[in-house]
């Protein structure tokens, strides 16, 4: 039952882990081919904080007509201002003065396609869902297939040899040899693939689990006074809440509050845009709460884990490469658990003309 269970989840669900591995694969190195493909966003040193405070009023300006909600800082991975929009529509403006210089969509640039089709199937929340579900039975074949390959202690060596011939022997060999053996890549993959779509719940029950104390409250809302703001100042004002840190994110102000909230990466954080927070008063360039990520209780620390852990942000080049290796496999196995399916069927139909 176990091995019939497994077949047919493999070549059904199978597919889509094929699809979001490969996809998964192309987007471990999405800055790189970013600027491979437009040179414009590209450039040797990045400008002092003063000219990007300068460099932010400008986009600032337009932010809201444009309809950006919050705009990354340059940073040595991506050396231009990336500002995010609805509909997951994305602006790029120049580090140093803030000119316009590309917009992006899913619609017109390939790897926008390609992110939208590994984290929603292109159906928005509704394939997210699905995504988290089929990562959920991706778990259980990895599992399972763990269960029906097992082997005795003195047979392990031989279990993990490939063979040539027959075709059914081969397909069998090459499929359980690379389950086995790059199945703590996989499980990794897969476990925090299901992490990121359940986000929530996973951090509540880390947390609970650990004991982490409260979450961070942020601060009471500011009410705008239509005055200007010296967003170089403001850079600066953040620069100094967290020491060692570097600036990521900035909100764009809306509604009533006027509290400016910046993200940052403290010192040891392994998310590629920090998941630390200093709120301002951006009128006085003055920080009114800052949020440590680096000093939160292990089931927090634990959950925002694994987006650096799932996307190759850690361990340099080296864990980008086995991210990206790590995606090949589940197309791989579809394609061999496809054709060792399609061998036993040709058995099959042999062994029944044969019997006429």
């Amino acid at each position: 039952m176990l091995a019939w269970l497994h077949l047919w989840l493999g070549l059904t669900v199978g597919l889509v882990f094929a699809v979001v591995g490969l996809t998964g694969s192309v987007l471990a190195f999405q800055s790189e081919l970013l600027q491979a493909a437009h040179p414009q966003l590209s450039r040797a040193d990045l400008p002092a904080l003063e000219r990007q405070g300068q460099a932010l009023a400008r986009i600032m300006a337009d932010a809201e007509s444009r309809g950006i909600r919050s705009i990354d800082l340059p940073s040595a991975r991506l050396p231009a201002w990336q500002a995010h929009a609805g509909k997951g529509e994305r602006h790029y403006f120049d580090a140093a003065t803030g000119e316009p210089l590309l917009v992006r969509t899913a619609d017109n640039d390939l790897l926008l396609w390609l992110r939208e089709l590994h984290t929603h199937l292109l159906a928005g929340e509704n394939g997210e869902q699905v995504l988290g579900a089929c990562g959920i039975v991706a778990v259980f074949l990895l599992l399972s297939g763990l269960y029906l390959w097992w082997p005795r202690l003195a047979s392990l060596f031989v279990s993990l040899r490939w063979h040539a011939h027959p075709p059914e022997r081969r397909w069998l060999s090459w499929h359980r040899s690379a389950g086995a053996l790059l199945l703590p890549l996989l499980l990794l993959a897969s476990v925090t693939g299901v992490a990121l779509v359940y986000n929530q719940p996973v951090r509540a029950a880390l947390r609970w689990t650990l004991y982490d104390g409260p979450e961070v409250v942020p601060p009471l809302p500011l009410a705008p006074r239509g005055e200007r703001i010296d967003w170089p100042a403001v850079l600066r004002a953040a620069e100094g809440g967290l020491p060692g840190g570097a600036l990521r994110r900035v909100n764009v102000l809306r509604g009533d509050n006027a509290l400016v909230a910046i993200r940052a990466r403290a010192a040891g954080e392994w998310h590629p845009n920090g998941r630390s927070m200093i709120w301002l008063d951006p009128y006085q360039a003055r920080v009114v709460q800052v949020h440590d990520a680096t000093a939160q209780d292990a089931g927090a620390r634990i959950s925002e884990a694994m987006y650096p852990l799932h996307g190759g942000f850690i361990g340099g080049r080296v864990w980008q490469c086995v991210v990206a290796l790590a995606g090949l496999v589940p197309a791989f196995l579809f394609v061999t658990g496809l054709m060792l399916w399609i061998s036993q069927k040709r058995r099959d139909a042999r062994a029944v003309a044969a019997t006429r």
